[in-house]
């Protein structure tokens, strides 16, 4: 049941981008107060949130500045940098991630660059969902699934890379050393106790990355399985016991992030519902007040693969009229330029369920594994029509459900350290016996094979 829902909206100050921290806190303890004010009387909390970004805590313990958004500009040229002092397979081999600017290692070099007074200041580093949790018990932590977003947690040791950090000149001071998935981590302070009339709650620490308390969610059986976690971002990959940062890993780019129980995921980043949500932005603010079911029909009228985007395409990653983007990229490569709403809509859709194959593909040659269909989670699969080209793109069976994952898989992590949820499968069993999920079969699949070898020769990968 959903007791309280906020958003969570960043805050341009300047010349960066911030998150609204404060904002966050609030809501946050509104929505505990709500819980019990609803008659339930929770045993325990846990906070996710997405990777990366940071807060920093300053001797008294107290936050300084308002953390940065991970769209931020000021990370800008860093990875070609780092690349050529470091050398990209060795960086590869000590971070284990996609070399995507927004990483947290690029984030912090940022800030020496630019002589940030904050860092001199500074005495410990928390993630955005170990911040949201101190600030709630006063307890500082750090969980592992959320610090191999780093790129200064060794994929391969598991702990803190202190070497790459002295050659970067990140002060390895400011690092807690990581607890696993599960681990009981302090109590809501007696302030905030006292100021909702609520009793102490115990805090446990989830997969705080939400991707990870996603896939926890996942209703596959035992054996290796392919996910796809669609939100903001889409999330590709398949679980693993070990890290993989062999060189032909780092060719295909691909991250490998700390999982629950002990796993570690090897998946890729691609752009996702973001590109739809910033045309909707865009079409809000010219006036055009679109909901999703009209966007999808003028989609479904508009002709079939008329033009094509690669997701991965830097200028789509930042802020900014992205219809126009899209059009610019539609033009830089020779294709018809989409001018409707159901085009641009139309062409993202097609482009990202083709991507998802390549990167299906890809993950299936990294591993040696053959994957029968493809599970589906998180808000993005409310999209029935990306759904079903995605079906239509890998010619797989795509199986859609829950789209609460992240949630869910926060709230079944606490239920294992709770002792009533044995371990992760039966965990997902729970959830493969209370979720409804869709089967989506491949159609068309002749015209999508079509498809995909101009999109592969779009990107120059054919």
């Amino acid at each position: 049941m959903e007791i309280h829902r906020f958003p969570n909206a960043q805050v341009r100050l300047g010349d960066h981008l911030h998150w609204d921290i404060l904002g966050l806190y609030t809501q946050l303890k509104t929505g505990l107060g709500c819980a019990f004010q609803s008659g339930y009387r929770p045993q325990s909390f846990g906070i996710d949130t997405w990777g990366v970004d940071f807060g920093l805590l300053d001797r008294n313990g107290e936050l300084i500045g308002l953390p940065y958004s991970y769209r931020d500009p000021q990370t800008e040229g860093l990875i070609e940098e780092l690349n050529q002092l470091i050398g990209a397979e060795t960086l590869y081999a000590q971070s284990g991630l996609q070399f995507m600017p927004f990483n947290t290692l690029y984030q912090l070099v940022a800030m020496l660059q630019a002589s940030s007074p904050k860092l001199d200041a500074a005495e410990k580093l928390l993630f955005m969902p170990d911040l949201l949790t101190y600030m709630l018990t006063g307890v500082i932590s750090c969980e592992f699934t959320i610090a191999s977003t780093s790129g200064l947690l060794h994929p391969l040791t598991r702990e803190w890379n202190k070497a790459l950090m002295e050659q970067l000149r990140i002060p390895a001071r400011l690092f807690v050393d990581p607890v696993q998935p599960g681990t009981w981590i302090g109590s809501l302070r007696p302030d905030i106790c006292e100021e909702l009339g609520i009793p102490e709650i115990p805090a446990i620490a989830v997969g705080t990355h939400d991707t990870e308390s996603a896939i926890v969610a996942v209703p596959a059986s035992r054996g290796p399985f392919c996910y796809l976690v669609s939100g903001t971002w889409s999330l590709f990959g398949t679980e693993l016991a070990e890290a993989i940062v062999s060189r032909v890993v780092l060719d295909q780019q691909f991250s490998n992030e700390g999982g629950v129980g002990g796993t570690y995921q090897l998946l890729k980043n691609i752009m996702g519902m973001w590109l739809l949500e910033e045309c909707r932005r865009e079409w809000k603010q010219s006036g055009d007040e679109t909901n999703y079911s009209q966007l999808i029909a003028e989609a479904r009228d508009a002709e079939p693969f008329r033009s094509l985007i690669d997701p991965e395409d830097l200028r789509f990653y930042s802020t900014g009229d992205m219809p126009d983007k899209i059009r610019s990229y539609c033009r830089e490569t020779g294709q018809p330029v989409p001018c409707t709403r159901g085009e641009v809509v139309r062409c993202i859709l097609e482009s990202l369920a083709l991507k998802y194959r390549e990167v299906f593909e890809q993950t299936e040659q990294l591993t040696g594994q053959k994957f029968d269909a493809l599970h589906m989670v998180g808000g993005g699969i409310q999209n029935t029509m990306l759904c079903q080209f995605t079906a239509d793109a890998l010619g797989r069976q795509v199986m859609a459900g829950p789209v609460e994952a992240s949630a869910l898989g926060n709230a079944l992590v606490q239920l294992m350290q709770l002792g009533e949820v044995a371990d992760i499968h039966e965990a997902r069993r729970i959830i493969r016996d209370s979720f409804e999920v869709a089967v989506y079969e491949p159609e068309d699949t002749e015209m999508w094979q079509a498809a995909y070898v101009r999109y592969r020769r779009l990107r120059g990968a054919a």
